[in-house]
């Protein structure tokens, strides 16, 4: 995975002071990159039985999708509260200064699917969390929680006491 992160720019006090952005753009530009993510991610759930995977908003749609292809299992969108059209389910959940909202279709995850949440980045860990509940809320069940990059040192792991979690870069 030395080759994945030596492609991911760190910007310092973006995007506020004291804060160290890793940017995946130069990763998702370079091709052989890109694909060695899906790669590796298609051969850990080739064998899962996932019928969906769930991405959460936004930079998780950009693995989420391309995955769900290669592992011929549905495409499932969650995004934040009043983005999507049809009737939904949601979850609220804590941020440092206040509550955040996270919502799918109501139609979107089946009774007992098996669901793979996939994201770019684990922080706090958070909005993934959330997005758990929001799997189980609809019926859903979790197998796994994919991660490209895990910051380890803000303990975002810690938030996910009974599931699965896998990340392809820790900082």
């Amino acid at each position: 995975m030395n080759e994945l992160r030596a492609k991911i720019r760190d910007v310092p006090n973006f995007p506020k002071e004291g804060i160290v952005f890793k940017d995946i753009t130069p990763l998702l530009a370079d091709p052989r990159s890109f694909q060695l993510v899906i790669d590796t991610f298609a051969k850990r759930y080739a064998q899962r039985g996932i019928d969906s995977v769930v991405a959460v908003e936004s930079r998780g749609f950009i693995f989420g999708a391309p995955l769900a292809y290669r592992l011929d299992a549905g495409f499932i969108p969650v995004r934040k509260r009043g983005k999507l059209p049809y009737k939904t389910q949601s979850v609220q959940y804590s941020l440092e200064y206040g509550t955040d909202t996270i919502e799918v279709h109501q139609d979107a995850i089946h009774k007992g699917s098996r669901v793979l949440v996939i994201d770019d980045l684990l922080a706090t860990g958070g909005t993934a969390k959330a997005t758990c509940e929001l799997v189980e809320k609809s019926g859903g069940v979790v197998v796994e929680c994919a991660f490209v990059i895990e910051l380890g040192f803000l303990q975002g792991r810690e938030k996910f006491k009974g599931y699965e979690i896998f990340s392809l870069i820790q900082y």
